[in-house]
């Protein structure tokens, strides 16, 4: 079942509580960020000004839950399978919704997400380990800054899938075409110039095993606002809880035009 509709009335009604990754291919899946309206300016110059981490694909009115550009018949209180809570900079719970917690001041930001990217890599012909294993992305926080914005400021996360080192010039390719859903990679090979010290140790999601030959490609990935979250210890962050997507509306070809002025659903 493609229908991203059909996957957020699963979520909705408790029935998809996993994450999210191989679900409705090609269409986009996107990140969620939700502060109070006080913190949507800098939040939305923190996106203008780390573009790859956060690519913007909507932000709503303060106090409505629902993405009228990109899924305008869903509502990100309830279509997400789970959520996590930050205050003061601490993971305050995980939620299956938002229905008690939503205020009139929230503001959601919908960010462009490298599970777009994962099915044409896959139409290719090129797997996917963490696919193949049924696991969340492996997700690693770097010692590469983000460029700040009032109180926004913090760390890089980077995802990491590996590949054959044949096929690495078509992995950039691809992922490439997409920079509404983080592009091309920011790193290939050694971690420890990421800061990264032990790959069998992934900062979020699961770990996936690098085999003998291959090579850990990294791409700067939307979870960065929730590290950038806990560094700035706003009073309140909501977000997605990692590689539990919210899914839209729109054909994945929008991530291919980063000069697109605006998102229609298909």
């Amino acid at each position: 079942m493609h229908d991203p509709g059909y996957w957020r009335q699963q979520i909705r009604a408790g029935r998809w509580r996993r994450p999210t990754v191989g679900l409705a291919p090609g269409y986009l899946q996107a990140n969620l960020v939700i502060v109070p309206g006080q913190e949507a300016s800098d939040f939305l110059l923190f996106c203008r000004r780390n573009p790859e981490a956060c690519p913007l694909l909507e932000f709503t009115a303060p106090g409505d839950p629902v993405p009228q550009r990109t899924a305008p018949e869903a509502d990100l209180r309830t279509d997400v399978p789970r959520y996590r809570v930050y205050a003061h900079g601490d993971l305050a719970g995980e939620h299956d919704h938002l229905l008690d917690l939503w205020r009139h001041d929230l503001v959601a930001f919908l960010l462009g997400c490298s599970f777009t990217f994962e099915a044409a890599l896959q139409q290719a012909g090129i797997a996917l380990r963490h696919v193949e294993l049924g696991r969340n992305v492996s997700m690693y926080v770097t010692d590469r800054s983000c460029r700040p914005a009032g109180r926004f400021a913090g760390p890089l996360v980077v995802s990491m899938r590996p590949f054959a080192p044949s096929d690495i010039p078509r992995v950039v390719e691809i992922s490439g075409r997409f920079p509404m859903a983080h592009g091309e990679p920011v790193h290939i090979g050694d971690p420890a110039v990421l800061g990264i010290r032990d790959l069998g140790r992934p900062d979020y999601g699961d770990p996936v095993p690098v085999l003998p030959g291959e090579v850990p490609v990294f791409w700067a990935c939307g979870v960065t606002p929730q590290a950038v979250a806990v560094k700035a210890r706003l009073p309140l962050v909501i977000t997605h809880a990692p590689g539990h997507m919210f899914i839209t509306d729109v054909h994945a070809d929008f991530a291919c035009d980063p000069q697109t002025q605006e998102v229609r659903p298909s």
